[in-house]
């Protein structure tokens, strides 16, 4: 069931409005009415369908409030399914009507109308075969609505799957999502200081030196972003790390232990010398992942594991959107059944705060009087031979 066993992967997005809490039978008669095949029939357009469903499996319709709300949360799947005949399939009907009517004709070339027709006569063919449903794909994507932070976890990272659950979202429940990004992390994290100026005023590090990362090509479509500073948290950490051991004190006055493991990808701030995808039990710990940062190129995807409060977690982070891949819960000895569950949310919920408070770390230092120092010494670091 998605979120409640295996496995985590997600991105966030911020419920706009007030807390849903306490969730109750109105939130499931929504959902009830808004599930596949209640919310409307396929685009005419694309052939898709969409709607939610109950999420213990790709069939499952059924909404029940012991089941789908679980501390505090409510658990389901956005369901898309599709009824849409090949574009190849399609093409070579066509081509076939298309030589039988000009083999009609004296030059055997088809005529205008003739091409029209061998289109139409296609579209129909296909369309008569689609229609037994041997073109007919359901896929489902797990949705965490956490009513305490009212945050929206969604199993997915397709751009037409957010547009779609984001649309479904609205329709339902008459609310927005706004995405939890490195970004909009940093400025709500300060904010919450009374900083969120300096979020603003602040571009790009220059690790290697002055102007050294003056423009970021996955951020220049919008000036005002700051999902750069993802990848800057992935530079400072490495660094951090590596010069000063493995425990880092969080804001909250607890300490995380991390380390950066298994896999690690930079890529080319400006789009010109390429991406590299690094795998390795330590990956900063080769010698082309320095060089790569000694060239200029930035972190953009980190494997890690973190120790806080005596609990493991394991999972790969995506420095801009602050995505989550792979990520693997501790499992609670002695419980079970809804117990269980229950305790599953709270492992997320404490992973998610494990990760925020690393990351206001990071903040906390790059809008304080303490980064000028820590930009130099990485500079040093990164000079170094």
């Amino acid at each position: 069931m998605g979120f409640l066993n295996g496995r985590i992967t997600y991105v966030r997005y911020r419920v706009v409005g007030e807390s849903p809490l306490p969730f109750g039978e109105e939130i499931l008669e929504k959902v009830r009415q808004n599930a596949l095949g209640q919310h409307g029939g396929p685009d005419p357009v694309d052939g898709v369908a969409v709607g939610w469903a109950g999420g213990d499996h790709v069939l499952d319709l059924t909404f029940d409030f012991a089941k789908n709300v679980i501390n505090d949360a409510l658990h389901l799947a956005i369901r898309i399914d599709t009824n849409k005949v090949p574009g190849s399939l399609l093409r070579a009907y066509t081509k076939i009507e298309l030589d039988a009517l000009a083999a009609q004709n004296a030059s055997g070339k088809p005529t205008k109308a003739q091409r029209q027709e061998a289109k139409e006569a296609g579209r129909i063919r296909a369309e008569g075969e689609a229609a037994d449903g041997r073109f007919h794909k359901m896929a489902q994507y797990p949705v965490l609505w956490d009513g305490r932070t009212n945050v929206l976890y969604v199993g997915a990272t397709s751009a037409s799957v957010i547009e779609r659950l984001q649309t479904l979202f609205r329709e339902t429940f008459g609310r927005t999502l706004e995405p939890i990004t490195a970004g909009s992390l940093a400025y709500a994290l300060a904010e919450s200081r009374g900083q969120e100026r300096l979020v603003e005023d602040f571009g790009p590090a220059s690790f290697l030196g002055e102007g050294s990362h003056a423009s970021i090509a996955w951020a220049e479509d919008d000036a005002s972003s700051r999902d750069f500073w993802g990848n800057e948290f992935l530079l400072w950490l490495w660094h951090t790390l590596q010069q000063n051991g493995d425990t880092i004190a969080l804001p909250d006055g607890s300490d995380v232990t991390v380390m950066l493991a298994k896999t690690l990808t930079l890529d080319c701030p400006r789009g010109e010398t390429g991406r590299d995808c690094l795998t390795n039990e330590g990956p900063t710990r080769l010698p082309e992942a320095f060089k790569a940062l000694q060239a200029g190129k930035l972190p953009r995807k980190t494997g890690l594991i973190m120790v806080r409060h005596g609990v493991e977690y394991e999972l790969t982070l995506q420095a801009e959107t602050l995505a989550v891949s792979g990520a693997n819960l501790p499992k609670v000895e002695g419980v079970s059944g809804h117990e269980a569950l229950e305790s599953r949310i709270d492992s997320l919920r404490d992973l998610v705060e494990t990760l925020d408070l690393l990351y206001d770390a990071y903040g906390r230092r790059r809008t304080g009087p303490e980064w000028s120092g820590d930009l130099t010494r990485i500079r040093r670091w990164l000079t170094a031979a």
